[in-house]
């Protein structure tokens, strides 16, 4: 593996690891450890940062425990990641953890973004709503992904770290922040919503999860395996890239999620295995790929380089034998440069 342009000596990579014993549905759904990892590029060599058990009384409910880290965002020597019910807050290179905050209404955390007067934003997905949390680790606002009450269809009285509320109407799941203005991605809604202004971006071509931001564009995947980058200022999807064309392979991608745009023209994106779900619609889009039964299970989670521009593949680095079977985002290492 080798690289001819500026990027990337390595990335972090951050996600969830199986249980042992997979035999079941359930155990395909779901995650025994937490775990971060360093990939680096040009070799694939992969090490092992962190593996996270969050403690029983706050992780999600059911005969088995989720324990995967979700969404995070990289800044400055912090990287700010959420298990399902939680916060942490990692000081790198070391992944010294320095902060936890677990809230009764964590439920189904997707992502957690930090912003510059040192609040942080979350997407509490398992309430259709994202929170504001100040410096002391309080809620200092709301808002609901549905432009309602975000409390009408729950009760502020309940500890809902250990409750399931599935299936979720919105499914909220990616904060982020363009020219002053605060954004979620929704899922169902297959949209970004304003959560300061009443504005949304229409993504439509598939459920979507990330929205990053690079200059003054946003990068969504959707989980089919395509990339939109979408103005913000305009409120609309300039340009959709459909990942499946270039590989041009027999088999669906993967579940796509986790997206690292490294400059105008190339991006690094995750795919996760595909495994059955008993929310069959959140497959349906196989079914225009291959079907359901030949595709599921044929390729590893991995992430993946593309030049959008060239539409071509650069590089990819499979993660199941390091240990990583799932995965939510993708950040940057220090190192940056030219070999």
């Amino acid at each position: 593996m080798s690289r001819s342009v500026p990027g990337p000596r390595s990335l972090y990579v951050i996600g969830g690891r199986q249980h042992e014993r997979v035999t079941t549905e359930e155990e395909q759904r779901k995650f025994a450890h937490a775990v971060a990892v360093e990939v680096e590029v040009e070799t694939g060599t992969i090490d092992e940062r962190v593996v996270y058990t969050p403690a029983p009384e706050i992780t999600s409910s059911g005969k088995l425990a989720n324990n995967v880290f979700k969404a995070g965002t990289l800044e400055g020597d912090r990287l700010y990641v959420c298990t399902e019910t939680e916060i942490l807050v990692y000081r790198l290179p070391g992944f010294e953890l320095v902060r936890q905050l677990s809230l009764p209404l964590f439920n189904d955390l997707h992502h957690v973004y930090p912003r510059d007067d040192g609040t942080l934003l979350v997407a509490v997905t398992g309430l259709d709503m994202v929170v504001e949390i100040d410096a002391e680790g309080q809620v200092s606002r709301e808002w609901s992904a549905l432009g309602d009450d975000p409390w009408e269809r729950f009760d502020r009285s309940v500890d809902y770290r250990q409750r399931s509320t599935k299936p979720h109407r919105s499914h909220p799941n990616y904060v982020f922040e363009a020219d002053g203005e605060l954004w979620v991605t929704r899922f169902e809604q297959r949209d970004a919503l304003c959560l300061t202004s009443e504005r949304r971006i229409d993504i439509g071509v598939e459920r979507p999860h990330d929205g990053v931001v690079r200059g003054d564009r946003v990068y969504f995947t959707t989980v089919d395996g395509q990339v939109a980058i979408a103005d913000p200022r305009a409120d609309r999807v300039e340009r959709v890239v459909d990942l499946n064309q270039i590989v041009g392979g027999k088999y669906a991608l993967g579940w796509c999620r986790g997206l690292l745009p490294i400059d105008e023209q190339r991006v690094v994106v995750g795919f996760s295995r595909l495994r059955s779900t008993r929310f069959r619609q959140n497959l349906r889009w196989i079914t225009g790929r291959l079907g359901l039964r030949e595709t599921l299970g044929n390729l590893p989670t991995r992430i993946v380089c593309f030049d959008l521009e060239a539409g071509t593949v650069e590089w990819e680095v499979a993660l199941e034998d390091a240990g990583v079977n799932v995965l939510f985002s993708i950040h940057p290492t220090t190192g940056w440069g030219s070999d």
